[in-house]
């Protein structure tokens, strides 16, 4: 019997089965087999009377923006395939990074503290045989999403929203003025929440492989040393199967909580989730100085995250909008998920209510919510950076000693810098800061890094950063221009509002407003 075996044998329900399965999902993914689904079709005929302005597919992250909406005045429906409720592992985030919930109206400033289950610090990044850097304040509050997503569904309901439990999703029929839903659920706009793995986002991207997979495997678990502080990026072994690991702990609730991941291709040869289960097991004693026969497992964790270059998706269909993981609206170095959806959550909500209101529904229009951004392009030479081919040879520090040399600089340089970066955003200041003093400080680890990750992406990376520094300049220049977009007329200001949240947060300008709030 395997480690796995022995561990998730432990856990109530069949958690061994639902590894293998997501690893079943996976090797079809990797080798190019999974089915294209086939899920949206189209009509030239008028569907009518609709019953709700918006439908939501999707209710675990649906909700926020199905709420918002509602808030709004928006008729809502949302559907999501099983009961509407939180899961008991923690949502890390930054505190900062919550007040959208009280911007918006969705939690009192009560209710936001409520959903506050953990909080902890300081954070350490660090490498293998290099740098140990500690941060303050980023990742380290756990929100409780049991609690959070009953509040937002009573919220949601007494707004007007109309929840319904128990419906997965089938098909969609687009007309010219709506769409309707499982020949049942008709509505002007349907906004798709439904994940990496939506049947609507796989159709969108016929079956094009990932450019890039995060494979993540880990447990909550009780029986660990005290311990009040977290990683937000740690690693402490060369490569492995042609593979860095990269750890996180957090404090939780009922225990601590330890991640190990990696980032590779989506060659069909790449270990699986529980191959990578397993690594992870035999090197915790040795990363939390624990025995395994001393800690009581609560829970655990697995999952893979596809990245795409082309990347937030932009759907063909008029009336359909990838939000979340389903556009892939985050680097390839994040998880996605909460941490993604939070952080566009203000603009996606007005934005839609714009479109709504102008009638702006076209696949054309609807596309500008989910526009080119820079500072997410710049990040896929990190992502290559970060991870090696399945054939290529390297020493088994390099990654190790690229990232010590980065994070060394970025420390120097000042939380203004490392801060945005360890929150998935990037600008072109702290980057360009961040990049000269590398490259001037540890040249010889720099050469190395360019034959790893091939000249084409070199290039291909340098069209994107001189667009990060367009991006930056374009908002600060729209900036003088607010008085005149007050005259615009109401579509007009629709494609205006669009473009400058584009330069907003395709530059990182969005994490400079949040902290200020």
């Amino acid at each position: 019997m395997s480690l796995t075996e022995e561990i998730l044998a432990q856990l109530p329900g069949d958690v061994l089965g639902g590894l293998r399965r997501a690893d079943h999902i996976l090797t079809s993914i990797k080798s190019g087999t999974a089915p294209v689904p086939m899920v949206v079709k189209e009509s030239q005929q008028n569907l009518g009377a609709v019953d709700w302005d918006v439908l939501v597919c999707g209710g675990t992250l649906g909700i926020f923006i199905g709420c918002a909406l509602a808030l709004q005045g928006v008729r809502v429906a949302l559907i999501e395939r099983g009961i509407l409720r939180g899961r008991e592992q923690e949502w890390n985030i930054s505190r900062h990074e919550l007040q959208v919930f009280v911007q918006l109206g969705l939690l009192t400033d009560a209710e936001l503290e409520k959903a506050i289950a953990t909080e902890y610090n300081p954070a350490r990044v660090g490498f293998h045989n290099g740098v140990k850097v500690w941060v303050q304040d980023v990742l380290n509050i756990g929100v409780d999403p049991v609690y959070l997503l009953e509040t937002l569904k009573q919220r949601f309901l007494a707004a007007g929203g109309k929840l319904f439990e128990n419906t997965p999703f089938d098909e969609v029929v687009v007309h010219p003025d709506g769409v309707i839903v499982n020949n049942q659920y008709k509505a002007r706009l349907l906004i798709d929440a439904m994940g990496h793995l939506s049947a609507i986002a796989q159709q969108a991207r016929q079956g094009q492989k990932p450019d890039a997979i995060c494979l993540v495997v880990g447990s909550c678990a009780q029986g660990f040393p005290n311990n009040s502080t977290g990683d937000l990026l740690l690693s402490f072994t060369p490569m492995q199967n042609q593979c860095q690991y990269f750890w996180e702990a957090f404090p939780a609730r009922d225990g601590r909580t330890t991640y190990m991941f990696t980032y590779m291709d989506a060659e069909p040869q790449r270990l699986g989730l529980e191959a990578l289960f397993e690594d992870y097991l035999r090197l915790m004693p040795k990363y939390q100085g624990v025995e395994l026969n001393q800690l009581t497992f609560q829970r655990a964790l697995f999952g893979f995250f596809p990245s795409y270059r082309q990347s937030p998706l932009q759907t063909p269909w008029s009336r359909i909008l990838a939000v979340g993981d389903s556009s892939g609206s985050q680097s390839p170095l994040s998880f996605g998920g909460f941490g993604a959806m939070i952080r566009h959550l203000q603009r996606l909500t007005q934005g839609i209510y714009e479109a709504l209101q102008t009638n702006q529904l076209s696949a054309k229009a609807l596309g500008l919510l989910q526009p080119y951004q820079p500072n997410l392009s710049v990040t896929w030479l990190f992502q290559r950076a970060m991870s090696v081919g399945v054939d290529q040879k390297i020493a088994p520090d390099q990654i190790n000693q690229l990232l010590s040399a980065v994070f060394a600089e970025m420390q120097s340089l000042g939380e203004p810098v490392l801060k945005p970066f360890l929150q998935d955003v990037v600008n072109f200041s702290g980057l360009t800061q961040t990049l000269l003093k590398t490259n001037f400080a540890h040249p010889e680890i720099v050469v190395k890094i360019i034959p790893q990750v091939g000249l084409v992406a070199l290039l291909d990376w340098m069209i994107h950063y001189g667009n990060l520094g367009i991006y930056s300049l374009l908002l600060r220049l729209s900036k003088n221009l607010e008085p005149w977009e007050k005259n615009l007329p109401s579509t007009a200001k629709y494609y205006w509002h669009r473009w400058v949240d584009a330069w907003k947060f395709g530059s990182g300008g969005d994490y400079s407003d949040d902290v200020k709030k």
